[in-house]
């Protein structure tokens, strides 16, 4: 039986990916030890989402509460399995710029060595299998916010006549801008992978998303903003839009078109591959946008303000271009948009959000 090695694997995309590929015959281990909650608090706890998978996978899952810091407690897991292992997704990560800052070092820890703990067992132990890492367009740091953009009602939009209209592609360059500390860490784990796969051999690829979403996302103010933004609309707590007139741009992409994306890769793997992935041009919205359908799909009124100050390293308009995935995997298409998202979110949390509120 063919073994899945899943990081933060009662986050949001590792336990998408959990179901998912237990639904398609593997025994998923999960790798776990709820830092969500350590960096934002408890009400951003992952033990929920952790219920839900061991209820519902029941014996095709395996738990290990188990810090990717820890290279031992790693090591031994990969040796456990070791050739039964043919994919390993790694979504464990600390997410957010503003807290990076608060503790550089165990941003970095968590980020970067983290990363290589986990690419290195997998070296070691199971090295022909297929290693999918979820890194992060902020590997570009502020480079897009300097692409020519037009200020319009509710966003802002790129020059229709410029080269990245259709979206940012990889071509972009990650090098000589400001990152923020998460960033910075990000990107080394991103190179880091792109190594592996160079210089090994190994298959791996960087899935450099947008925002990642969906209705398993624990959304906190500092990380995961349309799931916090729904959850402060339905609950009444008050939301901070931080800067650029609130007329900010997102490309939003649901975590199990993501996962859907991973499993194309899986069936026919390449290596040290790198993918911007999102909504694309089907799902994107503005701040503004996201204030407004997040109101009319929940039919309450949100309770937000405006602080002018933008967010260090923070983009003003991303749409990803996901063509170079597209043409390596035709058959993969996106399905949902902002829209059905947040209908989605509000039909699966509502009741638990009223509660803890």
């Amino acid at each position: 039986m063919s073994v899945a090695i899943i990081t933060g694997s009662a986050g949001l995309i590792g336990s998408e990916s959990a179901e998912f590929f237990a639904e398609l015959g593997f025994d998923v281990v999960g790798i776990d030890n709820d830092m969500r909650a350590y960096f934002f608090g408890q009400e951003s706890s992952t033990r929920w989402n952790l219920s839900h998978l061991q209820q519902k996978l029941g014996s095709r899952y395996t738990h290990y509460d188990v810090d990717i810091r820890d290279i031992a407690a790693i090591n031994n897991i990969f040796e456990r399995y070791g050739d039964s292992i043919s994919l390993v997704i790694h979504t464990a990560a600390q997410p957010s710029h503003d807290w990076a800052a608060r503790e550089p070092h165990t941003d970095f820890a968590v980020n970067a060595t983290g990363t290589l703990n986990v690419l290195e067992a997998t070296r070691q132990y199971s090295p022909d299998a297929v290693f999918i890492f979820t890194s992060t367009n902020k590997v570009y740091g502020d480079a897009p916010n300097y692409l020519p953009l037009v200020e319009l009602d509710t966003r802002w939009e790129i020059d229709p006549d410029h080269t990245y209209h259709n979206g940012i592609r990889e071509d972009m360059s990650i090098d000589q801008n400001l990152h923020s500390i998460f960033g910075a860490s990000k990107v080394a784990a991103d190179i880091l992978v792109q190594e592996y796969g160079r210089y090994f051999g190994m298959k791996t690829a960087c899935f450099r998303g947008g925002c990642l979403t969906g209705p398993r996302h624990s959304g906190a103010q500092l990380h995961g903003f349309l799931a916090y933004l729904m959850k402060c609309t339905v609950t009444g707590m008050p939301y901070t839009v931080f800067g650029y007139k609130g007329k900010q741009v997102r490309d939003n992409i649901h975590s199990a078109d993501l996962v859907n994306a991973f499993y194309h890769f899986y069936q026919n793997p390449r290596s040290a591959e790198v993918y911007n992935i999102g909504g694309g041009r089907f799902s994107n919205c503005s701040m503004l946008e996201a204030i407004e359908l997040c109101q009319t799909v929940s039919g309450r009124e949100l309770q937000w303000s405006y602080a002018e100050q933008n967010r260090i390293g923070d983009h003003i308009w991303w749409i990803s271009d996901i063509s170079k995935f597209s043409e390596h995997y035709p058959s993969w298409q996106l399905r949902y948009d902002v829209k059905a998202i947040l209908e989605q979110m509000l039909e699966t949390n509502a009741e638990r959000w009223l509660k803890e509120a």
